[in-house]
């Protein structure tokens, strides 16, 4: 038996890639809260405070997904606008490019560091970054100085 063509196994790993946050929430690609975002919220816990937050429709989001839950992070501050937090891995940058609306509580993912920035002041896109969510509510907590151990888990 022949493999499949390399354009097949790419469709067949995108397909996958966009049914693992739906079996990790247990919902159905019509149960989408809104255009752009997945059914899938996450609960980020640091120090003695919890945030939830709900992913976006993207490949690096769906990827990101795939590596929850995630237990032995840490999180820190950085450049006065946003605390960051490294991956145990690189996330596909598939369909990365430019978007608006940037705001306090965005979650993003910046490939060239391969870390995870968690947006509690204002901030513009720059190259290499891709939202991966926002944060539900307040974003407050984010403001906390310090550096504190991380866990990143689905909500149930």
């Amino acid at each position: 038996m022949r493999s499949p063509a390399p354009n097949r196994r790419a469709l067949l790993k995108a397909c996958l890639l966009a049914a693992a946050p739906l079996a990790l929430a247990g919902t159905t690609p019509g149960a989408a809260q809104g255009q752009g975002s997945l059914a899938m919220k996450i609960r980020i816990s640091f120090g003695d405070r919890d945030l939830a937050a709900t992913l976006e429709d993207n490949p690096s989001a769906r990827d990101f997904a795939t590596l929850l839950p995630l237990r032995d992070l840490s999180i820190d501050d950085y450049a006065n606008n946003e605390k960051i937090s490294y991956l145990p891995r690189r996330l596909t940058e598939d369909g990365s490019g430019p978007f608006g609306d940037e705001r306090p509580g965005d979650l993003c993912y910046y490939a060239p560091w391969g870390n995870l920035a968690f947006f509690y002041a204002g901030y513009r896109w720059s190259r290499g970054l891709i939202r991966l969510g926002r944060i539900d509510g307040g974003f407050e907590p984010l403001r906390t100085r310090g550096k504190f151990p991380l866990r990143i888990e689905p909500l149930s």
